[in-house]
């Protein structure tokens, strides 16, 4: 992100592995450990999963080319690349609005959650979890998230990590951070599957969580899996924007890339469901038991492992790590619109983003205690912002995002755009229709028949 009074030259990534583990690291975090294992659970397992992998391939990695791919032509911020790309006050720029304001409604709430992971590494750490029963268990996290003061204090944490990452720059900040612990993340998630395989009855688990019923199956299922496809890979949020804004335009393979980074993305999803539901229906616990899912279950878990506290203790601090690392992407994509929008240095505009974000999450925090009342068309403030950022500011900026490509850019020129840096691999022209008329058409019929 360029410092606009000095005019600096744009910072770039030092590798493309780094843009590979940077983009993955913001694809990959509370979307795949937290939100889609109790997605999975509250929609019927297998169907959802394979609706949810077909929406990846067929929208998901399309659309992660057309909004990396705007970045890197515009070498700028979501909202002034759309201003380069089109003109101030074009109908077009509303996607990148849209993008920021969804970002930060993500965020605001994101805080709060990795508030709920730092508590839990201590809570680990402290033996809380020894020799709890299930109902304990959940009986711990109620009297924690219902206390505001003490998820406020821990918000506060990664809020300070995340704004002194991204005040040391890309290369030096970001790009060091996930090269190093992006991997470490997988192995651990890869061992735990393990050990949740090797529970007693966490075969049944299995079963159902690969087996499809689509009988379980709604309009709003598929809504729900569009979401968190847009979710967890970023799709609409101004943050692959960002990033592929780092790109060296004619220097950087983003046909490959892209496949990388969703696949890499994809995998710790899928991985994360085969360490949830083994052990959830080895332990005997209803696998719709919503957001609260990865906190109820794994801390029963790691009672029963040899040496649990300690593994207990890795594992929170790897998922902190992915948190991180998309927390990164959150505040980078907040902290280079507001330099540009504002003419502001790299400095402020990320402690003016990283504060204002904590203030948004406090309604949040609110709405698991003393507000949680309040009720927007039936659902608290927490999981009503969660609902309306995920299935609907997501879902209608990656409509936009498609319908730019259709009527703007032209279908062609954004072809010829994608395949510039690419050797080997090209996307054909052969797949005009898919971005002309599939992907959007797709993507509405799922939103309004999800809506209604």
């Amino acid at each position: 992100m360029s410092d606009p009074k000095t005019d600096k030259k744009r910072e770039t990534w030092g590798s493309r592995f780094g843009f590979i583990m940077a983009a993955a690291g913001f694809a990959i975090g509370l979307g795949n450990i937290w939100r889609f294992p109790y997605l999975v659970g509250e929609n019927g397992g297998g169907a959802f999963l394979l609706i949810y992998i077909a929406i990846i391939i067929v929208i998901g990695i399309p659309l992660f080319y057309v909004e990396a791919g705007l970045g890197r032509k515009a070498q700028s911020g979501a909202i002034t690349g759309l201003r380069k790309l089109t003109k101030k006050g074009s109908t077009w720029v509303s996607i990148g609005w849209l993008g920021v304001f969804t970002s930060l409604l993500i965020f605001s709430y994101y805080l709060m959650i990795m508030g709920w992971l730092f508590a839990y590494f201590v809570k680990v750490g402290l033996g809380t979890f020894q020799g709890v029963t299930f109902d304990q268990a959940a009986d711990i996290y109620d009297k924690f998230v219902a206390n505001p003061w003490l998820v406020t204090g821990y918000a506060i944490i990664p809020m300070l990590i995340l704004a002194f990452v991204v005040v040391k720059g890309l290369k030096d900040g970001t790009e060091k951070f996930v090269r190093l612990l992006m991997p470490l993340l997988i192995i651990m998630l890869l061992a735990l599957s393990v050990f949740s395989l090797s529970l007693e009855g966490s075969w049944e688990g299995v079963v159902w969580y690969l087996k499809p019923d689509f009988s379980q199956i709604s309009g709003d299922s598929v809504l729900q899996a569009l979401g968190q496809a847009f979710f967890s890979i970023g799709i609409g949020m101004a943050a692959a924007f960002t990033y592929g804004s780092y790109l060296k335009r004619e220097k950087s393979n983003l046909v490959v890339d892209g496949v990388w980074v969703i696949s890499l993305d994809t995998f710790v999803a899928f991985i994360s469901g085969m360490v949830i539901f083994p052990a959830i229906f080895a332990f005997n616990v209803a696998p719709n038991s919503g957001p609260g899912l990865i906190f109820l279950t794994l801390p029963t878990i790691f009672d029963q492992m040899p040496g649990g506290t300690i593994f207990g203790l890795l594992f929170f601090f790897l998922v902190i790590v992915a948190a991180l690392t998309t927390g990164v992407g959150f505040v980078e994509t907040l902290a280079a619109n507001a330099s540009e929008l504002f003419n502001l240095n790299r400095k402020t505009s990320v402690w003016l983003v990283s504060i204002a974000s904590l203030v948004l999450a406090i309604p949040s925090i609110l709405s698991q205690g003393p507000w949680s009342n309040i009720q927007i068309f039936g659902m608290d403030i927490f999981t009503f912002i969660d609902y309306f950022s995920g299935n609907i500011m997501l879902v209608v900026g990656a409509l936009l995002l498609s319908l730019y490509v259709v009527f703007k850019w032209k279908t062609e020129n954004f072809i010829d755009e994608i395949n510039i840096g690419t050797t080997g691999v090209k996307i054909p022209y052969a797949v005009k229709p898919i971005f002309a008329f599939v992907i959007p058409v797709v993507i509405a019929v799922i939103f309004i028949t999800g809506i209604l």
